[in-house]
């Protein structure tokens, strides 16, 4: 259905009470328009109708209708601070004070005979109820009282007073312009109210039920809409961008096998052949490889880079750290370069001329295998045919960093990897526009680690359990969270500190540091070291959190490990337990909070990453489970990705269906979801358009 306004382009300022002073601070909070308002959602409710006075009950918030029965008085203790009381009578005869603390002015507004509806903490020894800034109104405004009322997040002179009664006006003389985009046909199915009842009712409830309802139907649109925006992606780019179609023998995989040092597990052969498929449809590849840590995704990563080559193209792969990197170029060396593949390095280290003679035999194609961090989105690395992108570690780079590396050939077959498992309802949201597989195997011969939580009062006795593994020709890792003093904070450990009593400790052993303040080449240096065993103890801040493999490492000890998620200390973990022996990773931590306590709990009771995960997302949220704000996580207003997951599933399964039928793009019902992706920029350039 249109409607006569479009509350996107009606800005605020026609609403009464909104000046300029206000339209600016409403801007802080994101309002700007009157479709702004009208979404900005109350983040908790209170049920404020009035109780009987002789209902209510000690050291609870309490709203009651009261008389003012008497002279308000102020006591003024210093210059700034007073509390003003004031003598009130309930409508069941329960006398009591109401209590204001440094409001003097309200004294002139709090005359005899006034009725009016107030809540606060009620003290029932004093008598008395304690009132907030602007928890009592006049009796009548039933905006603010007498019902359900809406809390919002507020700013500087916005209160949630002024809130609701913006919201009440605009509903009042907008609320017939809120515009509908679900079709009748979804709303009758899953019993949904309509988009303006929603709106009312969202905020300004008639009773819990109809604030139950409001919920339901917003919560739903907004992840239909989001689901409706990755898919109808998906669509297109699966639909409109003929991709690669790679040619590979029959016996092409054999031969990559053969290559390999170990038999590829059950979980890698089921992949290797989902990625197989997908190569070679005219359809690009857009695939996410779910692994836990050493499952062996890099060998499937390999193999998409080996096919593309063998059809006479170019691979790429792109990584978030240096070290990850030179690694990849490493073991890409051994692996593939006998396999005719000619493998480059590009990264931003290196040495101006180095760097030119790379990018020189990319764009030749003498180089058809590149393995690079940031440096490769950089505009001047041009490619000669590119018919496939690996990103590992995927969720380390944004959206658009993902976007200008598929730029950089003709709708490329694109392979997403990542080390952090995933729980399905966040991976829904984050990568809902991709086929996911997950590698759900470790290689055999991958030892169980041994994981202990002590207290930092156990140092001595952690250390000495260091130091046998070290006697027996073994190696460490000891982390710490932070690099130097200088960012000292109260009880946290630092890698420099660390560092120089370690040396001390390990007397006979050399020990190395390594922080992401190093440059690269020492970086680099001291990895080798330690590769080659020159080096038997690494003093390390999270630098070594992705992809390291020094399967001669089998102890692990971190400092303040209530300081890391459950993601990040799992990854961490997996830095040991790489080769043929036994190894153990000791947690040091006191947590003072119960979740940094279950969290040490939980890293003891598994080492199931995906399990880790789920544990991870209920206790921190979905904002600050990867711990970097650039992974492309979508901040929902109303819905909640744990607590509605079901809900996001019943949307995604809905879009599906409809993407693919014809009659999405044609039929009037559906016009407004397709005007919706337009005003999003997914662009629709269709055929016959």
């Amino acid at each position: 259905m249109t409607t006569n306004l479009d509350l996107t382009a009606t800005p605020i300022s026609v609403l009464p009470g909104v000046g300029p002073q206000r339209l600016k601070t409403l801007a802080l909070l994101g309002i700007q328009t009157v479709h702004d308002l009208l979404e900005y959602f109350p983040f908790r409710y209170e049920d404020r109708n009035a109780q009987p006075g002789r209902e209510l009950a000690d050291g609870t918030r309490v709203t009651v209708r009261v008389i003012v029965d008497g002279m308000a008085g102020v006591k003024y203790k210093g210059r700034r601070n007073s509390t003003t009381i004031v003598p009130v009578v309930t409508e069941d005869y329960k006398r009591l004070h109401a209590v204001w603390f440094n409001q003097p002015y309200l004294k002139d507004q709090l005359i005899p005979g006034r009725k009016l509806t107030i809540t606060g903490k009620y003290d029932e020894r004093r008598r008395s109820i304690a009132v907030a800034t602007h928890d009592f109104v006049v009796a009548g405004e039933t905006v603010h009282s007498d019902r359900i009322v809406p809390v919002y997040n507020v700013k500087a002179d916005i209160t949630p007073k002024l809130l609701r009664n913006l919201l009440s006006s605009a509903l009042k003389k907008y609320g017939d312009d809120v515009p509908e985009r679900l079709p009748q046909v979804l709303r009758q199915r899953y019993k949904l109210i309509d988009r303006r009842h929603a709106m009312k009712e969202i905020h300004f409830p008639t009773n819990g039920d109809g604030l139950h309802q409001a919920r339901r139907r917003l919560i739903f649109e907004e992840f239909f809409l989001f689901q409706l925006k990755l898919q109808a992606f998906r669509w297109l780019h699966r639909h409109e961008q003929p991709g690669v179609e790679h040619q590979i023998p029959e016996d092409l995989l054999e031969q990559f096998c053969k290559r390999l040092p170990f038999a590829m597990t059950g979980a890698q052969r089921r992949v290797a052949h989902e990625v197989v498929r997908d190569m070679t449809q005219r359809v690009p590849m857009n695939r996410l490889i779910q692994g836990d840590v050493g499952s062996g995704k890099t060998i499937l990563a390999f193999l998409a880079l080996f096919i593309a080559v063998a059809s006479g193209h170019q691979g790429a792969i792109l990584v978030p750290t240096e070290i990850l990197a030179e690694q990849h170029f490493r073991a890409a060396v051994d692996l593939l370069e006998p396999l005719g593949c000619r493998i480059g390095l590009l990264i931003g280290s290196q040495k101006d001329r180095e760097r030119r003679d790379v990018l020189a035999k990319i764009a030749d194609g003498e180089i058809n295998v590149v393995i690079g961090t940031h440096a490769l989105l950089e505009e001047g690395v041009q490619f000669k045919s590119l018919s496939v992108v690996v990103t590992d570690e995927q969720h380390r780079f944004g959206v658009e960093q993902r976007a200008i590396f598929r730029q950089k050939g003709h709708a490329p077959d694109v392979l997403f990897m990542s080390a952090t498992p995933i729980p399905r309802t966040l991976a829904m949201s984050v990568f809902g526009d991709l086929d996911v597989s997950i590698v759900d195997e470790l290689p055999a011969g991958r030892q169980p680690i041994q994981t202990y939580w002590v207290t930092p009062d156990k140092e001595e006795r952690a250390l000495r359990f260091v130091r046998n593994e070290l006697v027996k020709g073994r190696q460490a890792y000891i982390v710490t969270p932070l690099v130097e003093e200088s960012e000292k904070i109260e009880g946290v450990v630092n890698a420099t500190d660390l560092y120089l009593m370690l040396k001390e400790w390990f007397a006979g052993y050399e020990v190395g540091l390594l922080h992401g303040k190093l440059r690269p080449a020492e970086k680099e240096e001291v990895m080798r070291k330690f590769t080659n065993n020159e080096i038997q103890v690494l003093v390390s801040t999270t630098v070594i959190e992705v992809g390291v493999n020094v399967p001669n490492a089998t102890a692990m000890m971190v400092y303040n490990a209530e300081r890391f998620g459950l993601a990040q200390l799992h990854q961490l973990r997996g830095r040991v337990g790489r080769g043929e022996h036994a190894s153990s990773c000791i947690l040091m931590s006191k947590p003072d909070t119960e979740a940094g306590q279950e969290r040490m709990k939980a890293m003891v009771a598994t080492q199931d990453g995906f399990v880790l995960a789920e544990k991870d997302l209920h206790l921190r949220g979905p904002g600050e489970f990867f711990g970097v704000r650039q992974s492309g996580i979508p901040e929902f207003k109303i819905g909640d990705l744990l607590q509605d997951a079901k809900i996001m599933e019943v949307a995604r399964q809905e879009v599906q269906q409809l993407i693919a039928a014809p009659d999405f793009w044609t039929l009037p019902a559906f016009q407004p979801l397709v005007e919706f992706l337009k005003s999003e920029k997914v662009l629709l350039q269709r055929a016959g358009d």
